[in-house]
């Protein structure tokens, strides 16, 4: 296995379908990765990816999306949360669609999740070297903010990676990666704006000034590491996989059929250019 090559997933909510339907085709062809450092809804389906149940990136959400414990605007009014967590991440893994957790914990890859340190606005990383600080590492990485509550772990604060490191690149390279292939979920030319409610964001973490101050510069963060990422795509040491044009789904759809076309353009994706991506990643140094 070729050590130097990472995988690198961004987040978008129910656009990292797109992602899954990647991890997916990669799966099918034996292709796996020594190193992935993933964000929010990338970290949802790269913990599927270790676990080798990429299905699962699909299968919960079409399967639970009209089921109130899964996701409830009155529950977000009512309970400052959008999506029920601990319904998420205990009935759900293990009793509804159980997860694979002895070939998550066997896996010999290496996972880095994203987290926002809500205290200094940083981003905080947490591996999956202890199976218990990972699947919390998870629930925060997955914690939008305004949609969700802290995650309290290793005496921290911590919600949504994709607030202080939404495309964690820096993040693989200081890990030692010389190669990188990188999944976005938004098509080339993007780029992000400021979020339209400054005042809300000030209101709300009002307690956790540097946290408001990440939220209110995360556009230019991103916008500069976008840019990072097509420096390293011409260079040849990024191979990135992004959908053709904006993804027709928001990030809490709810239409089933979209959720669906957005894995299955995904897989289609990586498919037509499994020769390429396999001419980037040496051929079988990373098949398994």
């Amino acid at each position: 296995m070729n050590n130097n090559i990472g995988l690198v997933l961004e987040g978008g909510g129910f656009r990292g379908l797109y992602t899954a339907g990647i991890l997916d085709c990669m799966l099918a062809h034996r292709i796996v990765f020594p190193y992935t450092v993933a964000v929010s809804m990338g970290a949802s389906n790269a913990t599927n990816y270790l676990a080798e149940q990429t299905k699962r990136n699909l299968q919960v959400p079409y399967t639970l999306i009209n089921d109130s414990r899964y996701l409830s605007y009155a529950r977000l009014l009512t309970k400052g949360e959008l999506f029920g967590m601990n319904f998420i991440f205990n009935e759900v893994p293990n009793t509804l669609i159980p997860f694979d957790f002895k070939t998550f914990v066997s896996s010999s890859q290496k996972l880095v999740y994203v987290c926002t340190d809500c205290l200094t606005g940083e981003p905080y990383y947490v591996d999956n070297s202890n199976t218990d600080d990972a699947f919390k590492a998870l629930e925060a990485s997955t914690s939008l903010p305004f949609a969700s509550k802290m995650v309290k772990l290793h005496n921290r604060l911590l919600l949504d990676g994709g607030i202080a490191d939404p495309i964690p690149v820096k993040k693989a390279l200081a890990d030692g990666c010389k190669k990188l292939v990188i999944i976005l979920t938004q098509p080339k030319g993007y780029r992000k704006a400021s979020i339209p409610f400054k005042n809300l964001a000030k209101a709300r973490y009002r307690r956790f000034p540097l946290l408001t101050k990440a939220l209110l510069k995360r556009h230019l963060l991103y916008n500069k590491q976008l840019a990072l990422v097509e420096q390293l795509e011409a260079q040849g040491s990024a191979y990135v996989f992004r959908p053709a044009h904006q993804l027709p789904i928001s990030r809490t759809e709810k239409n089933k059929q979209k959720l669906k076309e957005t894995f299955d353009s995904g897989h289609r994706h990586c498919m037509e250019t499994m020769e390429d991506l396999m001419k980037f990643i040496d051929d079988n140094h990373l098949k398994i």
